[in-house]
């Protein structure tokens, strides 16, 4: 889709999670500059320009989740005008867990120009700091609150043998009952829970979730600031097999370049083979779906 360059620009602008220090210079820029600033708490981003010492001038204008559908329209008008509009939220990234997406929608569809000023993240924050292995991972917001949303997640997670690492974010007061849930589950994992990330009493909770569970409740602090939780799945070497192990096709074509066999040749050597993991129909089936494909 074009960009039409003579209308407003909209800016995604990550603010401070927690410490002021972390605010880039070009969000600070573009924060200045802009006609008009998308707030979701216009109270909290009020204090924080303040403490950054930019001024506001009437520009602040809520959007939060329950009014955004409604405040898209109007900003949008804005942005037809060649208005420029940042979009802030109280804390990190616009629409990780928070509001944006509506405005940035109803942006594309009018080929308004949409652009990132990148920062604060609380869950690639955490993500760095967990030690765990992050060749791949997955985000899924807030963890639920009832139990069998709860069950539902727990089930796609542990099908989902090829991710080995989980964050989530998490209210205060829900931290004790989400990590008992985690024990009672059974769920074999490792957990390092980011507590008030960078701000003075930031705390990282390892272990176990037994481990963590006993900590929480013997420093006594649990339902204080912010948390994201971090969970690195300790799968079944069954899974971690099933992770590794090449398809039939890939494993077809691996076998036929390197040694330069027929499709016929590789179905039988492989099948003769019982390492392989792939009965001689499914090698079959590979092979004739290699044939369709090229």
């Amino acid at each position: 889709m074009a960009i039409n360059r003579e209308l407003g620009t909209l800016y995604i602008v990550s603010v401070p999670i927690g410490n002021y220090g972390d605010m880039t210079q070009r969000a600070r820029e573009v924060l200045e500059q802009v006609d008009f600033i998308a707030s979701e708490d216009t109270r909290r981003s009020a204090l924080l320009m303040r403490n950054l010492d930019i001024e506001i001038r009437n520009r602040l204008i809520s959007n939060h989740k329950f009014n955004e559908y409604a405040k898209s329209r109007y900003f949008i008008n804005d942005l037809l005008d060649g208005k420029s509009v940042a979009i802030i939220t109280d804390a990190g990234t616009p629409c990780i867990s928070d509001p944006g997406n509506e405005l940035i929608r109803d942006a594309i569809r009018n080929e308004i120009r949409v652009t990132p000023v990148p920062g604060c993240c609380a869950a690639i924050a955490a993500l760095c700091v967990t030690g765990f292995d992050l060749s791949s991972f997955a985000f899924y917001g807030f963890f639920p609150r009832d139990n069998m949303p709860r069950k539902k997640l727990l089930t796609q997670i542990k099908q989902d043998s090829q991710v080995p690492t989980v964050v989530f974010y998490e209210s205060p007061k829900r931290i004790i009952s989400t990590v008992q849930f985690f024990v009672d589950e059974n769920i074999d994992c490792q957990l390092c829970l980011c507590n008030d990330l960078t701000k003075y009493y930031e705390y990282m909770y390892r272990g176990t979730p037994a481990e963590v569970l006993e900590e929480l409740t013997m420093r006594g602090t649990a339902e204080k600031g912010e948390y994201v939780i971090v969970a690195e799945m300790n799968r079944s070497r069954d899974d971690k097999l099933a992770a590794e192990q090449l398809s039939p096709e890939a494993l077809l074509v691996e076998m036929i370049v390197k040694n330069g066999w027929s499709m016929k040749e590789a179905v039988k050597k492989l099948a003769d083979d019982p390492g392989n993991g792939y009965s001689k129909n499914a090698l079959y089936e590979a092979g004739l779906r290699l044939k369709e494909m090229f």
